[in-house]
């Protein structure tokens, strides 16, 4: 039986196909419909909808059923069609018609979108932590390593002297850079379309502000026609996000597939972290790293998978929307995933010291030389020309000495700097607020 349902049943073909994956990803959204449906419920009762004594009766009844859905004993039953109407049966099986009131002036558009919404906010949370662990370590290991000076490349051609300092702190600060795009996506999260209804408001006096505060959002989406259509544009929004995150795990292994090469050995990890071969005894490898590279790169495409699934729907509900929580929901744990294990793996990574005393490495300090030289009176173009002469008659002798000072140099890794600046993007995010409105819902 369906909310919506009269006397006719739905063939059960149709009832698979326009289904889908749906039960699996409500259960996600589960305790999120019951946040959702206390505040609803408390602003009907201030719009004398409810009775104060209905109103302590469902709410009783909601807060077992949040305690049931975090305790796993919470199933969408077969026949139900999603968890939206999983708890409305409940509640109407538990208390009888007053459990049949909680829908007044609210669509199930409003009511996934709100559901939606507090998910996003609680993942994005968790993915900030993350982000902060691991930018922390990196900072750590700058530190630690500034003076392990390993070959710089452009071009994958060897280019000029850098250091493990300057490397790690490269992925620190660009992970400061990803929160920024993050930010983005959470301010449109961080708004309420509950009161939007199917896309088209409600002739009840609905209080949107209240519901805004109750459940924490930091402001509404004050137009109901641009609540429902900020479906697609949330999870796209959110998707470039994860994809930026993506880009940074992405090159760093990358990078450190190529660097624990035996032709490079610039790096090692335990034997425990990776995997050996069938038939090869001496094999180490980077097994966790190659799957971080194709895990970031599947998120490289669901922020096109997304504006495709939304490209030339008119105004209002879709149901080609549902399919938005089949790109979204993987993407947020594959980037959970990813962080966790690069933070579990580099809290053991390796490093190896005195790499460019070898002869191979002499031409990277060919800049160093013509900058010399520079210094001494020579122009730019003449000490360039002078250097690339010995370099091909073989008389190029490298001094190894480096004197970078300048601001993110490898003398001067900035890394107080880059620290402050991942303190203060992720400061902006300010959960308390969140945490707070739950709190006060489950009181």
């Amino acid at each position: 039986m369906k909310i919506w349902q009269k006397n006719i049943d739905s063939l059960k073909e149709i009832e698979q196909f326009t289904i889908g994956r749906d039960t699996e990803f409500d259960l996600l959204l589960a305790p999120y419909d019951v946040l959702g449906s206390i505040a609803h419920i408390r602003m009907l009762t201030k719009i004398s909808l409810i009775s104060k004594e209905e109103l302590k009766a469902i709410s009783k009844e909601l807060k077992i059923i949040f305690q049931e859905i975090q305790a796993g004993n919470f199933q969408i039953k077969e026949g139900v069609e999603d968890v939206h109407s999983q708890i409305e049966f409940l509640l109407i099986e538990r208390l009888g018609d007053i459990g049949k009131k909680i829908h007044s002036g609210r669509s199930r558009n409003d009511q996934v979108l709100v559901d939606l919404k507090l998910f996003y906010r609680d993942k994005v949370k968790e993915i900030v932590a993350s982000a902060k662990q691991l930018s922390e370590l990196l900072i750590q290991l700058a530190e630690k390593y500034k003076g392990d000076l390993m070959p710089g490349y452009t071009h994958t051609q060897l280019a000029m002297p850098s250091s493990f300092g300057l490397w790690f702190s490269s992925f620190a600060e660009s992970l400061a850079e990803d929160m920024d795009m993050l930010y983005a996506a959470y301010q449109i999260i961080n708004k309420n379309p509950l009161g939007s209804a199917a896309g088209y408001g409600s002739s009840f006096p609905l209080d949107r502000t209240f519901t805004t505060e109750l459940l924490g959002f930091e402001d509404l989406h004050h137009n109901v026609i641009n609540a429902q259509n900020s479906r697609g544009k949330t999870e796209k929004t959110l998707a470039f996000a994860l994809s930026a995150i993506g880009s940074t795990l992405n090159r760093m292994a990358s990078d450190i597939c190529l660097f624990m090469n035996q032709h490079f050995q610039f790096i090692s990890f335990p034997d425990e972290l990776t995997t050996g071969s069938s038939i090869m005894p001496h094999k180490k490898n980077p097994d966790v790293w190659e799957l971080v590279r194709a895990k970031t790169n599947q998120l490289h495409a669901i922020p096109n998978a997304i504006s495709l699934n939304d490209t030339n729907l008119t105004t209002g509900y879709h149901r080609d929307k549902q399919l938005l929580k089949e790109y979204i929901f993987p993407g947020i744990e594959t980037t959970l995933d990813c962080l966790n294990i690069t933070h579990f793996m580099l809290k053991e990574i390796k490093v190896q010291q005195n790499i460019l005393v070898h002869e191979k490495y002499q031409y990277l300090f060919s800049v160093e030389e013509v900058n010399r030289l520079v210094k001494k009176g020579l122009s730019f173009r003449e000490a360039y020309k002078k250097v690339g002469l010995d370099i091909e008659k073989g008389d190029f002798k490298a001094k190894t000495t480096l004197n970078h000072s300048h601001e993110g140099s490898i003398g001067n890794l900035c890394l107080e700097e880059i620290s402050e600046k991942i303190k203060s993007k992720i400061k902006r995010f300010d959960f308390r607020k969140i945490e707070s409105s739950k709190n006060d819902l489950l009181q």
